[in-house]
């Protein structure tokens, strides 16, 4: 179902991808557990540490000048948090470095002497055409920011005072600390599709098309069911199972990566490779497993391709055995288009 179109210029070619259809699985924008992951990482490593040089390949990464961006030479990183999708290095003198990855974007670490801080960043070419964009040069490291193809829209911003750092959250409570009453008000303020409002940055915090998919498929619900329409006892749900897939895929990458041992006790680890942060997760449910059977009944995983994204789910478990009009095919097959699990099961 949906068309693969021509090879993107950001496409991934990593073998876990779904077979003939890596495009899908291009670079998208890390969510919650994975920033979450880069954030540890580099408390890690960065904490404690002096941020010798801040060098930029291209203007149009940094999103603010005032501060400029030399106002943090010097300055000793104090913590590393993140805000939404948004990883946000604290440093002395109250200013906050901010980092969104967007689409494209992924960190290198590197525990390697650094040479001249005055020295200029190199073009730097890993897989395909992932190209260097910046370089934080610490006083025994260096965190590098690379992305893929010509479409640049990773970010950099430095700001001062966390007010200006709050300016910069899109507002969506956060499923692991919020209340129920809170996750119900802001799941509900508007009208929209589950999928919709799961993936929406101004009602939940962090929460992207991968993750969402999971979410619903662990809750049993829609992705176009409206939020309205859900009695307190299905947004409960909802809400659980947002906290079991968030924090279930949290520690999960925690352990994946070093961070987390089976005690629970925290460590160092490694570094996560740009390849390993991905949207396509082989132990997924239902993300990126077209035709796939549901691990909880076995009935194949259907999509729903728009745009530059897709939304995956069960039939069997989450629509009453209904398949989901795909707006281009469900038009131009019309009376072929099934309508139900019975339909594509007997075609």
């Amino acid at each position: 179902m949906g068309g693969h179109g021509r090879r993107r210029e950001d496409e991934c070619t990593d073998s876990r991808c779904p077979s003939g259809d890596s495009s899908r699985y291009a670079g998208r924008v890390p969510e919650l557990p994975d920033v979450t992951v880069y954030a540890e990482s580099l408390a890690h490593r960065v904490v404690g540490h002096t941020i010798r040089a801040l060098l930029v390949r291209s203007p149009f990464l940094v999103r603010t000048v005032d501060p400029p961006l030399d106002a943090v030479e010097g300055r000793q990183c104090l913590g590393v948090e993140r805000l939404g999708k948004r990883i946000v290095l604290v440093m002395e003198q109250d200013l906050f470095l901010v980092i969104h990855l967007m689409i494209a974007g992924r960190l290198r670490w590197s525990d390697t002497e650094p040479g001249s801080a005055n020295s200029r960043p190199a073009i730097h070419r890993t897989a395909g055409t992932r190209i260097e964009q910046a370089r934080l040069v610490f006083d025994r490291s260096v965190l590098t920011l690379t992305e893929v193809g010509t479409k640049k829209r990773a970010s950099l911003h430095l700001v001062r005072t966390r007010e200006s750092l709050r300016s910069l959250h899109a507002g969506g409570v956060d499923v692991l600390t919020c209340t129920p009453v809170e996750f119900a008000a802001s799941l509900t303020q508007e009208n929209r599709t589950l999928k919709r409002a799961l993936t929406d940055p101004r009602i939940f915090d962090g929460i992207g098309n991968a993750y969402s998919d999971e979410i619903l498929h662990a809750a049993r619900l829609s992705p176009f069911k409206q939020t309205r329409s859900l009695d307190h006892a299905a947004i409960d749900g909802l809400r659980s199972a947002g906290l079991e897939v968030l924090r279930g895929w949290t520690d999960r990458l925690r352990q994946d990566f070093g961070l987390l041992d089976a005690a629970g006790t925290r460590h160092p680890g490694r570094f996560p490779g740009p390849g390993e942060i991905t949207a396509f997760r082989p132990d997924f449910a239902v993300h990126g497993k077209f035709g796939k059977p549901c691990p909880s009944c076995s009935a194949p995983i259907q999509r729903i391709v728009y745009a530059e994204r897709e939304c995956n789910y069960c039939p069997s478990c989450q629509t009453e055995r209904r398949i989901l009009a795909d707006r281009s095919l469900s038009r131009l097959l019309r009376s072929d288009w099934p309508m139900t699990l019975d339909d594509l099961e007997g075609s």
